[in-house]
């Protein structure tokens, strides 16, 4: 059955793969980011392909915003079926007594605060309906910190934490809840993390293939299809040669 599929940060990487991904599927996809134009050029891009697709252009830390937009959704677009928390970023790579104190609370807001604030919006509904999926874009950084990662990976851990209280809170309905943890995936990420320092993100993938945004969306789209009584609880998703957070062969 074709469903009603929300996606947050959706105008590139992991979100973008995701969009594509529910897209072949033949889902209809409202898709979330902060980028105006791009969301069009997406919304062209997969409108072409058949498929329906709904835009809204807010940040996911502005919670008025947000509110604004899901509780004016079209009666036709409010029965959500998956909810992808992906919004999210990392910011800087220094040591925790030298971090940028705007670059945590950037972090924080939208890692956590932001997925909070989605999941708060759409998941009452689901409850109503007793139908629902909540998949949240966790991090491998989420299982253990790595050298300069301190808040990021904190902010990954509460995504865990958070993911496995919802699935406690709503084991008495249908709805599932599903975390994700990719581990190096090349997307803008690194180039973010870095301030727009392409030559020192691209570093960070020399020497093994990293993995893509639609190798993530892949697996969440297998989540979100599973048979009704299958809960995939948690995946984690490395590279070959990556074994863990920290641990990455270069050849």
């Amino acid at each position: 059955m074709n469903k009603l599929v929300l996606i947050t940060g959706a105008t590139s990487g992991i979100g973008l793969g995701c969009a594509r991904k529910f897209a072949e599927n033949g889902d209809r996809l409202i898709l979330t980011g902060r980028n105006e134009q791009r969301l069009a050029e997406i919304c062209q891009e997969l409108s072409d392909k058949g498929t329906k697709v709904m835009t809204l252009t807010f940040d996911v830390r502005d919670r008025e915003a947000a509110k604004k937009c899901i509780n004016n959704l079209p009666t036709e677009w409010r029965a959500i079926d998956v909810l992808v928390n992906n919004a999210g970023l990392a910011l800087g790579l220094e040591p925790e007594y030298e971090g940028s104190l705007e670059d945590w609370e950037t972090m924080i807001d939208t890692n956590i605060k932001g997925l909070l604030t989605m999941t708060r919006l759409v998941v009452p509904g689901m409850v109503d309906r007793n139908h629902g999926h909540i998949i949240n874009i966790g991090s491998v950084a989420g299982d253990a910190a790595y050298a300069g990662g301190n808040v990021y990976c904190a902010t990954k851990a509460a995504v865990k934490a958070l993911s496995d209280g919802l699935r406690i809170d709503v084991a008495n309905t249908a709805i599932r809840v599903t975390n994700l943890k990719p581990g190096l995936v090349e997307t803008n990420f690194s180039n973010v993390r870095f301030h727009g320092d392409t030559e020192r993100a691209a570093k960070l993938y020399t020497g093994i293939k990293p993995l893509t945004g639609e190798d993530i969306a892949d697996v969440a789209v297998y989540a979100a299809n599973a048979p009704e009584h299958v809960q995939i609880a948690e995946v984690l998703i490395l590279a070959t040669h990556q074994a863990s957070g920290s641990v990455i062969v270069r050849k």
